[in-house]
């Protein structure tokens, strides 16, 4: 082999190895991710998005790039004793966000790990403070206090809690009896609240009704006396304008008599006006009860 083909070898070596010392030298780093750069085990830098150049052999990445996303934990449910000795199981679900990749490479082993037995140690204590109803009735209350207490105990390590929220809280098969059982009592007591109610309305409506029924048939009742005795009254207005004569007052009289005698009494006491009209009531009955023929003989007579 000839010069001119090892020299042409070794400058293909060279360049091959320029190639792979300039790839080694470049770093792409992706849209919200950082990754940590160390050289010589010691940490130099972190490389934010975009394109950067590091020292090869000298400058390395301390593990994985680093996501900055927000992200979601969802951990496993776990046992929790209330303050009156009740124990269920809660899980919980994190969301947190890396905002300090150095913090968070060196700031903690296994930060997952610890987040999620943090959060456990956190929810004991919380609910360990309250009894059952309380627990079930206060989610709010414990998902602020968690989260102000997680996102603080997580700054050192450069994380920083957005949310905590309790996914389920499931409470002993004999304490979910015993609260379906008080649920439909309580159900059932509103209910019979709400017939109770229901008829004492009714009742009141009815009642009201019946009154102003009352107060109207007595309004109709108060006219119409007014009017009859208004009637009345123009009645004998226009009589005394007539100047009746004492025949007209005899026969009202008799009128009278005879509804007296309709009724019940047994005794009747008839004024000495009336006893002038005797012979004519007797004459009066005769030509009234005898046959059209006798009455014609009557008349020839």
């Amino acid at each position: 082999m000839d010069s001119g083909s090892i020299t042409a070898i070794v400058l293909i070596c060279l360049a091959f190895v320029a190639f792979v010392i300039l790839s080694m030298s470049i770093k792409v780093v992706r849209q919200s991710t950082a990754i940590i750069i160390e050289r010589l085990g010691k940490f130099h830098r972190v490389l934010d998005t975009g394109i950067h150049f590091i020292v090869p052999f000298f400058d390395r990445p301390a593990g994985e790039p680093i996501s900055l996303k927000e992200r979601v934990a969802d951990f496993k449910p776990q046992p929790v004793i209330t303050k009156d000795n009740v124990t269920m199981q809660i899980d919980t679900v994190v969301y947190f966000q890396i905002t300090d990749p150095k913090l968070y490479t060196y700031g903690v082993e296994r930060p997952m790990s610890a987040i999620e037995n943090l959060t456990a140690t956190t929810l004991r204590n919380l609910v360990g403070e309250l009894e059952l109803d309380g627990t079930l009735t206060s989610r709010d209350t414990i998902n602020s206090r968690m989260r102000s207490i997680l996102d603080e105990a997580t700054d050192p390590w450069g994380i920083k809690v957005n949310r905590v929220e309790l996914k389920n809280i499931l409470p002993p098969k004999d304490i979910q009896t015993a609260m379906e059982k008080q649920m439909r009592a309580e159900r059932e007591r509103r209910e019979s609240i709400l017939i109770a109610e229901g008829e004492k309305q009714s009742n009141i409506l009815r009642a009201e009704g019946e009154k102003e029924a009352q107060v109207l048939r007595a309004e109709a009742r108060r006219m119409s006396l007014i009017k009859e005795a208004e009637g009345t009254a123009d009645a004998i207005k226009l009589i005394i304008g007539a100047k009746p004569d004492s025949a007209y007052l005899t026969l009202k009289g008799y009128e009278a008599m005879q509804k007296m005698a309709d009724g019940q009494a047994t005794k009747l006491i008839v004024p000495t006006e009336l006893a002038s009209i005797t012979s004519l009531l007797a004459s009066l009955k005769e030509t009234i009860e005898l046959p059209s023929g006798a009455k014609k003989e009557k008349d020839k007579k």
